[in-house]
């Protein structure tokens, strides 16, 4: 997994640096999008891996693009075709996704908690978290009623755990030192 990353991260980063120049970042990720729904198709994914030539790889992929994607991805395509790097393009969104966020200051966080947090709630909470990480926050929430009380929050390394348990938790372990 972590060579097929190595393989896909060059060519998101070219896709979104043109994106950027281009001006074209949200029609990139349509298509980066449709491409790689494409790239995950078994009859694909299988012809793909069945050793088509790189001129039958192209014209496949791009008959079953069609108009979803313009002349400059088709011409992304016809680069990772010609390198045989079709199958790569789900990491290749994902790797394009992950520097959009980067670019546009966003990050994407997931609020656990033992009941639904109402909209009012969910706006003091992304208020008070684009102020502490600085960024623009989109809440992922989720509910999970093991916790009993409180939220988990995870915002990429940053665990801030203020549930019963992990309260508790930490209690005990202060205790005990």
């Amino acid at each position: 997994m972590s060579e097929l990353t190595t393989i896909a991260r060059p060519y998101a980063k070219a896709a979104f640096d043109f994106a950027v120049e281009a001006k074209a970042i949200d029609s990139w990720v349509t298509q980066l999008a449709f491409a790689a729904e494409v790239a995950k198709d078994k009859t694909i994914e299988s012809y793909l891996s069945g050793g088509a030539s790189v001129e039958q790889a192209q014209t496949l992929f791009l008959n079953v693009c069609g108009e979803q994607v313009n002349s400059e991805g088709q011409n992304f395509i016809k680069v990772m075709a010609e390198n045989k790097r079709l199958l790569v393009l789900p990491l290749v969104l994902e790797h394009f996704l992950a520097l959009k966020a980067e670019f546009e200051q966003e990050i994407t966080v997931d609020v656990t908690s033992a009941v639904e947090i109402t909209a009012e709630q969910k706006t003091t909470l992304s208020a008070a978290l684009e102020k502490r990480l600085a960024r623009k926050v989109k809440l992922n929430c989720n509910i999970d009623v093991n916790i009993v009380s409180g939220l988990i929050i995870k915002a990429g390394d940053t665990v801030i755990d203020g549930s019963i348990q992990g309260k508790l938790s930490r209690l005990s372990t202060t205790l005990q030192s």
